[in-house]
């Protein structure tokens, strides 16, 4: 029985679970999905700290008329603070350094002239606390830095360290298994016979997962029903998640679905009323161990791994898919009978995103493929969409 893409989704939310949690190092964070608040252990900054090199003043001074500094000391980044004595005079300062006390305000050294430990300022005009970045501005200790269900990104793990955090806490990953069908299919440092080709979807999708730092394994299995059973029966006590590429449609030698139904796989949709992607599998193990049974064709697999499969994680990791609006740069015409999924690249035309069909003239054509920044969802209700029409476009990455 066929089912609408919200149908399909519902049953692939359904399925969602809350992931584990565990701790591991900062250094292997990236990309991982929070599960614990990080939070400031002091102000940020934790002093008032000056933003450039030059020399700190009291602008009392300058606002009564004095233009020259004597020098009384140098303030090093990275060394206790020092204490202005002589409103009069001045104190250097570098990038990074405490504020000395007594002190509001850094002129920077392209605006001085420094002779004989004086410093005459070149400007006609100090603000109090310019060139100054105030303690507790960005945050105030025991302020939320980072929530749970964010994305580990190279500035997270710089503010986790910056609180004094080696580990942390986020959602365990999936165990997920790859395997590709087909006996047409050879090794890809084989040379291919003229009936054969080279396996390249598998590839793809283990390269899709460690976008989401999931390392998976890749496996293939033979047209050949009792090898197909004997190499599953292993994955299934494994994995949390099999994909499968090819084997799902209506073929005299796609066995892939009656094989797993003998395996006791619950089947919980197989037919979706799109393009590309009609025949996509999808089932349960009694174990909770999940089947995706994506059609063999490039863009077919990569489309539905991105809907589906990507729909799942992103659930169970309780994070959003990215996604942008974006202008259709071009009428599309199609027949409604099924939902289209049209992959697009994006340009940013004057600060509007513009969304470019691929011209991709089968599901298997795998060189304009990559071309693909995304990819939208066109209704089945209508068959003709207007240049300049809007749409949200599910980033692959």
């Amino acid at each position: 029985m066929m089912i609408t893409v919200q149908e399909a989704l519902n049953q692939v939310y359904a399925q969602a679970k809350p992931l584990a949690v565990e701790e591991i190092d900062l250094l292997q964070t990236r990309g991982r999905v929070l599960a614990k608040t990080i939070i400031a252990d002091r102000d940020f900054p934790p002093f008032n700290r000056a933003t450039m090199d030059g020399i700190a003043i009291n602008t009392s001074a300058f606002e009564q008329g004095r233009r020259e500094f004597s020098v009384e000391a140098i303030q090093p980044a990275g060394h206790p603070q020092l204490e202005l004595q002589n409103r009069d005079h001045c104190i250097e300062v570098m990038t990074g350094a405490m504020l000395p006390v007594g002190c509001n305000a850094v002129i920077r050294y392209e605006d001085i002239l420094l002779e004989n430990q004086v410093a005459q300022v070149q400007l006609d005009t100090v603000i109090a606390y310019q060139n100054v970045h105030l303690q507790g501005a960005d945050e105030k200790e025991g302020q939320t830095l980072v929530e749970p269900g964010t994305k580990i990104t190279p500035a997270i793990i710089a503010i986790a360290a910056s609180v004094g955090l080696n580990k942390l806490s986020v959602y365990q990953l999936p165990k997920v298994a790859v395997c590709s069908t087909g006996d047409e299919l050879v090794a890809i440092t084989e040379k291919p016979e003229p009936h054969q080709i080279r396996q390249s979807n598998s590839y793809m999708l283990i390269a899709g997962l460690a976008q989401e730092v999931i390392t998976a394994n890749r496996y293939h299995l033979p047209d050949e029903p009792k090898l197909m059973v004997e190499q599953l029966t292993g994955l299934i006590e494994n994995y949390d998640v099999l994909l499968f590429s090819g084997a799902v449609s209506k073929g005299k030698f796609d066995f892939l679905p009656q094989v797993l139904q003998q395996l006791n796989m619950h089947t919980l949709f197989h037919s979706i009323a799109q393009r590309p992607g009609k025949p996509l599998l999808f089932g349960k193990f009694d174990n909770g161990v999940l089947a995706f049974g994506f059609p063999g064709n490039p863009v077919s697999t990569w489309i539905c791994y991105q809907i589906y499969f990507r729909a799942w994680l992103y659930s169970s990791l309780n994070i959003k898919l990215p996604v942008v609006q974006a202008a259709i740069s071009k009428t599309i015409t199609f027949k409604p009978a099924l939902i289209h999924h049209v992959l697009v690249k994006l340009i940013n035309q004057d600060g509007k995103m513009i969304a470019t069909p691929v011209n991709t003239s089968t599901s298997g054509d795998m060189v304009n493929l990559m071309q693909a920044e995304g990819y939208l969802s066109l209704p089945a209700e209508q068959d003709s969409f207007e240049a300049g029409t809007l749409f949200n476009v599910q980033l692959f990455q």
